[in-house]
């Protein structure tokens, strides 16, 4: 068996010492795996003896570079393994390592997702679905995807939809209500709320207009429609392109007629 010729203290880390066998450099090991083992010049050791510590080395190595990973923020299973595989950490090491940091209370999915639910309703102000797709890519286990979700209910999810809708809808007051309808429909869909709630939420609003507002934003959108358009058309051609456009944006008949009037005035 080998015998340990010298031990040394690591230059750039004088926790970690370089073990010489028969007076060659054989492996650095942290200093309490130096103390675990007693390991001393003169100690024979077998090959099994060394491939433990070379394990019980890496797993020590990918526990502290996980220490240093949580320090920034909560973090899941999934994202540490993550992390740990990217610094080319074997999966027995990684196993190893994530065990220790569940027995130490560093790891903590339940805890982890139910932090993530609070953060993104709170501060994302997302629906469940959303949130279910973030949690997945985090690798929470589907199990507790559904049990942590449980805890946003319907009644919360409405409240926070109908939050975001009015401020959208106070946002597009120059829009029509079924362009506001529809801008809040995409708007709440991208967050992740499922169809029931953002149709309460939008029956929640009062989106009607009366004359004045409707001339005001007829006359501003149509303006936009004139402004694209005569460059190219005119005429009974340039009314009707705008009239069509205005239409497809949810304006009265009325109102447009009377925008189209003023507008065919000016151009005499």
């Amino acid at each position: 068996m080998p015998i340990i010729t010298k031990i040394t203290r690591g230059k750039n880390n004088p926790e970690r010492y370089n073990i010489y066998l028969e007076e060659k450099f054989a492996f650095s090991v942290d200093e309490t795996l130096i103390i675990r083992y007693q390991l001393t010049k003169g100690k024979e050791l077998d090959q099994w003896t060394i491939e433990e510590m070379n394990f019980e080395d890496e797993v020590r190595k990918a526990f502290n570079k996980a220490l240093h990973y949580l320090g920034f923020r909560m973090r899941s299973e999934g994202e540490v393994r993550k992390k740990l595989k990217e610094k080319e950490f074997g999966e027995a090491v990684i196993d190893e390592a994530v065990k220790k940091l569940y027995e130490l209370s560093f790891l903590d999915d339940q805890q982890f997702s139910e932090a993530l639910l609070r953060t993104q309703i709170k501060s994302g102000k997302k629906g469940p679905r959303a949130i279910q797709q973030d949690m997945q890519k985090r690798g929470i286990d589907k199990a507790m995807q559904k049990d942590v979700l449980t805890n946003y209910t319907e009644e919360e999810q409405l409240e926070v939809a109908t939050g975001l809708a009015e401020k959208i809808a106070a946002k597009e007051q120059s829009k029509t209500p079924s362009q506001v309808k529809q801008k809040i429909n995409d708007s709440l869909m991208r967050k992740g709320y499922p169809y029931t709630i953002i149709k309460q939420a939008i029956e929640t609003l009062d989106l009607e207009r009366d004359g004045d507002q409707w001339l005001d934003s007829v006359r501003q959108q149509g303006d936009k429609l004139w402004r694209k358009h005569e460059s190219k058309l005119s005429g009974n051609d340039l009314s009707r392109k705008v009239k069509q456009g205005l239409y497809q944006k949810g304006f009265p008949g009325d109102v447009i007629s009377q925008y189209i009037e003023e507008k065919e005035f000016e151009d005499e």
